[in-house]
């Protein structure tokens, strides 16, 4: 679905919006899983990622509407958000202690020589599969911003425990204010295309710049 035209940067409080889990990864960096006893901790999630990274990169006010469970993991996580300069909305969820509900976990390390990398998850009574489309005034939450907005496709495993129904209610409901899906056989390219839209000033101005750079310094060292 096309986006909606782009307001004014002075128009809205926010350049982009992202909808999807956050996520925990563990990196035992090229020591297989059967013999690390240490790993490296991320704070990810597709949707994220663009946020973050266009928030640090190029300079946009980003946001993400999440779920988030209020236990130490989850603090963990909302620390490296705010060092990120995404501006949260979340949909808080207790923790009982034993069953969560939990922050996803990933679990990747990085290969070595012949050693493909391993990826998996642990997905288990994951907080986001508990958002429904009543977890966030959509209304309030898109009245002033943001230009455009990103979100997950129903096909990702944060929609794969809620039921068909619900899932379709969820991805519906900002689908009628503008969002961006990712295409369903791969959720690695979600908001391409608004991030795309999003950043085009943001890449013609950097590329100014690097293109500057570049020259300045071949006509120092005599190239």
């Amino acid at each position: 679905m096309a986006l909606e035209r782009l307001k004014k940067r002075d128009e809205a409080e926010l350049d982009f919006m992202a909808l999807g889990a956050l996520v925990i990864r563990l990196d035992p960096g090229v020591t297989p899983f059967e013999y690390a006893n240490s790993y490296d901790l991320h704070v990810s999630g597709g949707e994220f990622n663009v946020a973050a990274n266009l928030s640090r990169a190029f300079g946009q006010r980003t946001g993400i509407a999440t779920a988030m469970v209020d236990y130490p993991l989850g603090l963990r996580i909302e620390a490296e958000v705010r060092r990120m300069g995404v501006r949260p909305f979340y949909k808080r969820f207790a923790h009982d202690g034993v069953r969560g509900p939990n922050m996803a976990h990933v679990y990747s390390d990085r290969g070595q020589g012949l050693r493909a990398p391993q990826v998996f998850y642990n997905r288990s009574n994951e907080a986001a599969a508990l958002l429904d489309e009543g977890s966030f005034d959509y209304d309030e939450l898109f009245a002033s911003g943001p230009r455009s907005r990103g979100r997950s496709s129903p096909s990702t495993s944060t929609t794969a425990t809620s039921s068909g129904s619900q899932s379709l209610r969820r991805e519906r409901t900002p689908r009628r204010r503008g969002s961006a899906s990712s295409p369903p056989s791969s959720s690695t390219s979600m908001c391409w295309s608004a991030m795309r839209r999003t950043c085009r000033w943001a890449w013609g101005s950097r590329a100014r710049i690097y293109t500057r750079r570049a020259s300045s310094t071949h006509q120092r060292s005599g190239r």
